[in-house]
């Protein structure tokens, strides 16, 4: 198996998925090297650097991209499969912001009392150690968490020329700030518009399910993914796999609503993978599925249906897609 590898080198971040040319062009099964900048565009460097003060709004959590595959047409699916995550530098951040988080009146969802106070917490990265250090700010304690570098934000061109910013998720993709998007995983999107115009951005050396604070323990990150594409397979909403599970997505608000494309999706996946009634589908998903969320707190929600591929023998999704990939990552690592 032979296969391309292409740097992007420096790009001018974006800022929102739709609206922008391609910053590159390749063929299916391509290995792109890839650059990203934290979610506050690398401004955040300690403790006193408030985003509200160092960053300019609304140009927050930049992505690198566009990524426009050959042949990609509207109706097809493109596979972005992770090959590696790592934190490009020794240090990382996370904040609460006012108005924004899961535990805090938002301009949604309005309150008498104040908003929680805007704080920032630095973080240690190890990544030799595999480890990224928490500090308390009110008192001294420091614990070291395992690093599981993942990607807050992927996704492509949305339908009908629309242009929405990278903060948001949706059947695009997008920021869905899910921990599952890491090193192993291969991620499907609907194609829109041509070349599909994948981007990524928001990585995250670490994040709990939900992201409740608001952000993940942020970072840059060199990432390598491969690309391919599936001819006339565009999932209505994307869809992750890894070694273990299948994975469907949904990005709304109110929160139950984004729980229930996720599962819906998984249900007629299913239903369509093993030939089963949609019924029998949907009471094998209700028995053997799982729920994660990804995020509680950005303009929509995103949760996730997830079923372990014990559940269903014999099936390959996208003719072992992910499989294939998975070999041409391992093949890669291995030349490097």
């Amino acid at each position: 198996m032979t296969f391309d590898v292409v740097s992007m080198g420096d790009t001018e971040p974006g800022f929102a998925f739709g609206g922008r040319e391609a910053a590159l062009t390749v063929a299916p099964g391509t290995v792109v090297e890839l650059t990203t900048e934290d979610c506050f565009g690398g401004a955040v460097r300690g403790v006193d650097d408030l985003p509200s003060q160092v960053c300019a709004f609304p140009y927050l959590n930049p992505v690198t991209g566009p990524i426009a595959v050959a042949g990609a047409e509207p109706g097809d699916a493109v596979a972005v499969h992770f090959v590696d995550i790592r934190p490009a530098r020794d240090w990382a951040v996370s904040s609460t912001f006012p108005h924004f988080g899961a535990l805090t009146a938002t301009h949604t969802t309005a309150m008498l009392h104040p908003a929680l106070p805007e704080r920032v917490w630095m973080y240690d990265v190890d990544a030799e150690r595999g480890i990224c250090r928490f500090r308390a700010r009110a008192s001294d304690l420091e614990i070291e968490l395992p690093l599981d570098p993942m990607h807050g934000t992927v996704g492509v061109a949305p339908a009908a020329n629309e242009v929405i910013m990278s903060i948001t998720p949706g059947a695009h993709g997008g920021n869905m700030d899910t921990p599952e998007m890491r090193a192993g995983t291969t991620a499907y999107f609907p194609v829109n518009v041509p070349g599909g115009m994948i981007s990524i951005g928001d990585g995250h050396c670490r994040q709990g399910e939900g992201e409740v604070c608001g952000t993940a323990v942020e970072a840059a990150m060199n990432t390598v993914v491969v690309v391919d594409l599936v001819k006339g397979a565009a999932p209505a909403w994307p869809r992750l796999e890894d070694d273990l599970h299948l994975m469907s997505t949904g990005s709304a608000r109110p929160l139950e609503d984004a729980f229930r494309i996720s599962q819906h999706d998984l249900v007629t996946w299913t239903s369509a993978l093993l030939g089963l009634d949609e019924l029998d589908a949907y009471q094998l998903v209700s028995q053997a599925g799982l729920a994660p969320a990804g995020n509680v707190v950005d303009t929509n929600y995103t949760m996730l249906a997830k079923l372990p591929k014990t559940a269903l023998p014999g099936v390959s999704a996208y003719d072992g897609i992910h499989a294939r990939l998975r070999e041409t990552a391992e093949r890669y690592l291995s030349q490097r």
